[in-house]
């Protein structure tokens, strides 16, 4: 078992050791995705320096107003994995269509998904953003992936993890056996673990959503909230804080650390999209990571890595966190 202070490449390498038939690519490639993601805390850490702030003249494919750095940290990212013969095909949240390989470079076993920039539009008033990512086997026999090679359950990730940008930089981290963070050292250069075996705990006082949605929440919701912000003086018989980032990287750390809940509900308002939040890049890497730390992630009527996906940019409804709460709002919606 690795140790506090150790560099999160040897963390991986010990890993990869732990299972005998393993080739290395997937080690390869999560040393492709840090060495991203060191280069994008960089580019967020001196975005209002080098002029990188604010909206770019253009939309993503859900007709949301780009900002400069969604642009530019998603060609980080592309240009960091691409030529590496460690993935076959890649997806992001900022293009419509799946991004291949080039062909002049080699292509490997694994699919990936990504958020390059999470919770962009706080780039601006200096609060944590991030990146997420999910990596997913690309089917056997498949050389030329499609949108269709993709659609795979949460259940079926290897590996998913997300880079919080903040007042330090981290990088959680699942492959499936538990939860473990790593803190940037700038001085040298390296993510070192920090916080190893992360749990979330069962139970918790604090809920994370957007109050300014509650008119649009269905019942269940509406009832769960109503419970916390009674407090003592309710059926909780306890007081509740609320939290609200923003930033899905800033929340979901959050919860790790402390506890609590995060819900993107589905409400009337945005009910034709489906939710909110995108499956493939968003919630499925970010349930994998809560259930692995001890939590629970639903969209109120199932498990978010069992919702079989049926397009690259699907949306679904977020409620994750401290499991005692998360199955209390289940329980609202069952009945």
């Amino acid at each position: 078992m690795s140790e506090i202070g150790t560099s999160i490449i040897q963390f991986i390498v010990e890993e990869q050791r732990a299972h005998p038939n393993s080739t290395g690519s997937l080690t390869g490639l999560m040393s492709d995705i840090v060495s991203s993601c060191k280069k994008i805390a960089h580019l967020v850490n001196r975005s209002g320096i080098i002029g990188l702030g604010g909206a770019a003249e253009s939309e993503n494919v859900q007709g949301e107003v780009q900002k400069k750095l969604d642009i530019i940290t998603n060609d980080v990212m592309v240009e960091h994995l691409n030529w590496t013969g460690h993935l076959a095909a890649m997806a992001s949240e900022e293009i419509e269509e799946v991004i291949q390989i080039p062909e002049q470079y080699p292509k490997g076993k694994y699919l990936i998904t990504f958020d390059p920039l999470d919770g962009s539009s706080n780039i601006d008033v200096n609060i944590s953003v991030g990146t997420i990512f999910s990596i997913l086997r690309c089917p056997e026999g498949v050389d030329n992936p499609t949108v269709e090679d993709f659609m795979q359950k949460g259940t079926e990730q290897v590996c998913a993890g997300f880079c919080v940008y903040g007042p330090t930089t981290m990088l959680i981290l699942t492959t499936g056996n538990g939860v473990n963070g790593f803190t940037l050292d700038r001085d040298v250069g390296e993510f070192i673990l920090t916080h190893p075996k992360m749990t979330i705990p069962e139970d918790t006082a604090e809920f994370a959503i957007n109050m300014s949605n509650q008119r649009f929440w269905e019942q269940p919701v509406q009832r769960y909230i109503e419970e916390c912000v009674q407090g003592v003086e309710g059926s909780r018989d306890k007081d509740f804080n609320m939290r609200w980032n923003a930033s899905m990287v800033a929340e979901v750390y959050r919860i790790l650390t402390r506890g609590g809940i995060f819900m993107y509900p589905i409400d009337s308002k945005i009910a034709k999209q489906g939710g909110k939040l995108r499956l493939m890049y968003e919630a499925n890497p970010m349930s994998f990571i809560v259930e692995q730390a001890g939590g629970l992630s639903s969209t109120g009527h199932q498990r978010i890595m069992e919702v079989q996906p049926t397009g690259v940019h699907q949306r679904v409804p977020v409620i994750l966190g401290s499991k005692n709460e998360v199955e209390r709002v289940v329980s609202y919606h069952k009945s």
